[in-house]
């Protein structure tokens, strides 16, 4: 999932600390090293992009990679439509802002979700990096639902969304939201 890397609308709170262009110029530059790495023939790479118009029309991501609308809402909202809107089968969501992540992470989230309905990418402040479902039936209706968001407690939240999956975890990486991140 990514924002098109306009200063002010992407990275904010690092933006605070670095400045508005400064965060938008390294989202953007971290988005790009993170496309190369992860591009695997075990898996298809999609962006999807916000806002959507702008990121669908967008000259900043590669040309060879597909791309779908976030759409509207929250980010719990957004990125059950994602799940919602992508053909049955594994899927795992992460963000561009985690620079420790390689396709061995990525796949070793894939091969969690064999035995698992969903799997997590934790991070240290209580969020989390990937979340993955296995999507053999309908996303929970649930999924996200009560989640705080940018809070110690958004994992947490997440999975008390979806008590009756089984839930794998893989390893934790930093993501990058406050200057003190990078």
């Amino acid at each position: 999932m990514v924002k098109e890397p306009r200063p002010g609308k992407v990275k904010t709170r690092l933006g605070r600390r670095i400045g508005l262009t400064a965060s938008a110029w390294w989202f953007r530059h971290q988005t790009r090293q993170i496309l190369r790495r992860l591009q695997d023939p075990r898996w298809e790479l999609i962006l999807a992009v916000s806002p959507d118009y702008e990121g669908l029309q967008s000259r900043v991501w590669p040309q060879g990679i597909a791309r779908i609308p976030q759409g509207q809402g929250d980010l719990g909202t957004r990125m059950k439509a994602v799940f919602d809107g992508l053909p049955r089968g594994p899927l795992c969501i992460i963000g561009a802002d985690i620079p420790g992540v390689t396709s061995r992470e990525i796949w070793q989230a894939f091969r969690s979700i064999g035995d698992h309905d969903a799997t997590f990418g934790p991070a240290p402040d209580g969020g989390y990096w990937l979340i993955g479902l296995k999507r053999n039936s309908p996303t929970p209706p649930q999924l996200f639902h009560g989640v705080r968001w940018s809070t110690a407690t958004a994992l947490q939240d997440t999975i008390a969304s979806i008590p009756d999956l089984k839930i794998a975890t893989v390893a934790e990486l930093h993501d990058v939201d406050e200057a003190a991140d990078l």
